[in-house]
């Protein structure tokens, strides 16, 4: 139709070059590759302390008290701030049942700003669904990985920049959008909380 062979009309799609900020930037996208649960648990925490617009935690098996104080704090102290937990399944330590009742004391989830929900918590039900963990704002993000030092722990994990960051960002609101919502302390307190293999915390 366009009298042009099919090897020149395609040929875009064959090409390796990058076409994205995110693929330019490639392994510069890692900031830091981390190799100890505290400077892990450390990179977390600046995560979340240093979010300022959106905040994205993922996972079911967070228990670290000053990692979760340090959530809680931040969404005090910054109202504007649009915080999504994507919890896989219900959560495996009362640490982190008590944590999603205390940021429903904080903000209601029912309630907005500027028009905008401010918290939102969703629930993936479906045990087919993979159980992701990372943390992410829209300046940084860590994700947990498998120890690098034995079988069972996971106190690794590598930072990343702005732009492999803000793409974490989505993936967490699209998963929080697909979940079952959970928009009040009582349809917390019906969740069961059960312990679970340690997988590595967010």
């Amino acid at each position: 139709m366009y009298e042009i062979p099919i090897v020149v009309l395609f040929a875009h799609q064959d090409d390796d070059k990058a076409t994205t900020p995110l693929e330019v930037a490639g392994t510069d996208n890692i900031t830091k590759v981390i190799t100890r649960y505290d400077d892990l648990l450390r990179a977390m925490i600046q995560v979340v302390t240093g979010a300022r617009r959106q905040l994205v935690v993922t996972g079911s098996r967070s228990r670290e008290p000053g990692y979760l104080r340090a959530v809680e704090d931040t969404l005090s102290c910054f109202p504007d701030l649009v915080h999504y937990r994507v919890l896989y399944g219900p959560p495996r330590h009362r640490a982190l049942a008590d944590h999603l009742h205390r940021l429903m004391e904080i903000r209601s989830p029912a309630e907005r700003r500027n028009g905008v929900k401010t918290l939102q918590v969703g629930l993936v039900e479906s045990r087919t669904v993979l159980e992701r963990h990372f943390v992410a704002s829209e300046s940084a993000a860590v994700i947990p990985l498998p120890s690098f030092h034995g079988r069972d722990g996971f106190d690794c994990g590598v930072m990343l920049g702005p732009e492999a960051a803000c793409g974490l960002v989505q993936h967490g609101r699209e998963a929080c959008a697909a979940a079952r919502p959970l928009e009040s302390i009582s349809e917390v307190r019906r969740l069961p909380v059960g312990a679970g293999p340690d997988l590595g915390e967010a």
